[in-house]
């Protein structure tokens, strides 16, 4: 017994090396068959423990090797039950988290297995590392795109419970694997969401964003937060209601985000901000008042260009109100007239000149608004200031249809034959 103990130490030194492990050479040897042996009911500890280790780094190499553990997974599963000592059961979550962050096929295999409510399980507990394995396996299993999984863990008794207590209580280590196991939940699950909005998560996870310095930690928080908040209208509307202490305090965590020098935190926080600004009229507002504007106004002239664009979505909703029907959208002139003033345009037409289709689309979007919407007519004069008909004038003969018609629209209607005729 003692023997084939240290046999599978070694294996497992040598599947650990950081580089080249032999995990090639080991399944060509053979070494499935004889670990799923290792794996049997009744083993002692020391023997499960190493087995699934090795199963663990062979999981962790290139896809055909992880799905070389097919074999193995149903007795993997079934070493996380209550029966199983604590580091086997951790292992073995560890072992089949490789697993499921593989690709879906294989995280199919997994739940029809049953591996979801053993590890949901797991994540029960009030700390330790076999709670933050379980937890970093279960966001790794329920990533979806099948939206079931998700829907299957917020159901699991105690789960809830246990994702708000380790938001409020838990170490930034496995405060980080929980948050990530609410962003697949919302991110993927309507159901699961309904129930998130309706706990104290989101307060959570706004006192978690106001207390921690953590990047591993912020990312995953703002993007629970920016899930939760961005599901529809009506759920921004019922979460984040103008004048509550919750709306103020999620307002003052993205501000946070956006002069953060972490360009991942500005660009999340940009983005949830685009998703209040497309709410109500209130909404715009609550943002328009706030010490957000000047940071997006910077932003937009100086941060590369994905947080750029990110920014471009925020003022440029801010600047439109919510309509009914079809058509134009009516515009805040007062909001308008504000960022124009504050030098937002250029920006604006520095995104009309880029190579990105959506980019483009939006800077078109706002010179539109700008063109109809600013007072005494001024519309067409600061965009030709800011050399703007020479940005639209690009698309002339544009590939896309689209932006084609609405660049070329524009020159026609604002940049006519009498343009400039009474100056």
């Amino acid at each position: 017994m003692q023997k084939r103990v240290n046999a599978l130490r070694e294996l497992r030194r040598l599947l650990s090396k950081t580089e080249f492990p032999p995990v090639e050479a080991a399944l060509k040897a053979g070494a499935i068959p004889l670990l799923v042996q290792c794996l049997s009911f009744g083993s002692p500890d020391e023997q499960l423990l190493e087995a699934a280790w090795c199963l663990t780094n062979i999981a962790a190499g290139k896809p055909e090797e992880t799905k070389a553990l097919l074999p193995a997974l149903p007795l993997l599963t079934a070493h996380l039950g209550e029966k199983s000592s604590l580091p086997v059961a951790e292992q073995c979550a560890w072992a089949l988290g490789n697993v499921a962050g593989e690709g879906e096929e294989l995280r199919n295999v997994l739940l029809s297995q049953g591996a979801l409510p053993p590890l949901a399980r797991m994540m029960l507990p009030n700390k330790g590392s076999t709670v933050r394995t379980a937890a970093w396996a279960l966001s790794n299993l329920i990533k979806g795109p099948d939206p079931k999984a998700a829907t299957e863990l917020i159901k699991v008794d105690g789960v809830l419970d246990a994702i708000l207590r380790h938001l409020r209580k838990s170490d930034e280590e496995l405060a980080t694997e929980v948050a990530w196991v609410v962003v697949y939940l919302s991110a993927l699950s309507n159901f699961a969401t309904g129930v998130l909005v309706k706990s104290d998560v989101l307060l959570l996870l706004v006192e978690r964003l106001a207390t921690s310095n953590s990047l591993q930690l912020l990312i995953p928080v703002l993007r629970s937060l920016g899930n939760l908040v961005a599901v529809d209208s009506h759920t921004t509307s019922t979460v984040l209601v103008p004048g509550h202490e919750i709306t103020d305090g999620v307002i003052k965590v993205l501000i946070k985000c956006l002069k953060s020098e972490h360009r991942v935190l500005k660009k999340e926080a940009s983005w949830v901000l685009s998703n209040i600004a497309a709410g109500s009229v209130e909404h715009k507002q609550l943002i328009y008042s706030s010490e957000a504007v000047p940071l997006l106004l910077r932003l937009l002239s100086t941060a590369p260009f994905d947080i750029r664009k990110e920014v471009a979505y925020v003022l440029g909703n801010l600047c439109v109100a919510p309509t009914g029907g079809e058509g134009k959208p009516n515009l805040i002139q007062e909001h308008l007239v504000f960022l124009v003033q504050r030098g937002c345009l250029s920006g604006f037409i520095d995104l009309v000149r880029s190579a990105d289709v959506e980019a483009a689309r939006l800077g078109l979007q706002f010179m539109e608004l700008v063109l109809r919407g600013m007072p005494n007519g001024d519309g067409p004069k600061l965009v030709e200031q800011e050399d703007g008909i020479d940005a639209m004038e690009r698309y002339q003969f544009h590939e896309n249809e689209d932006l084609r018609n609405m660049a070329n629209g524009l020159v026609d209607k604002y940049f006519g034959e009498d343009y400039g005729i009474n100056e």
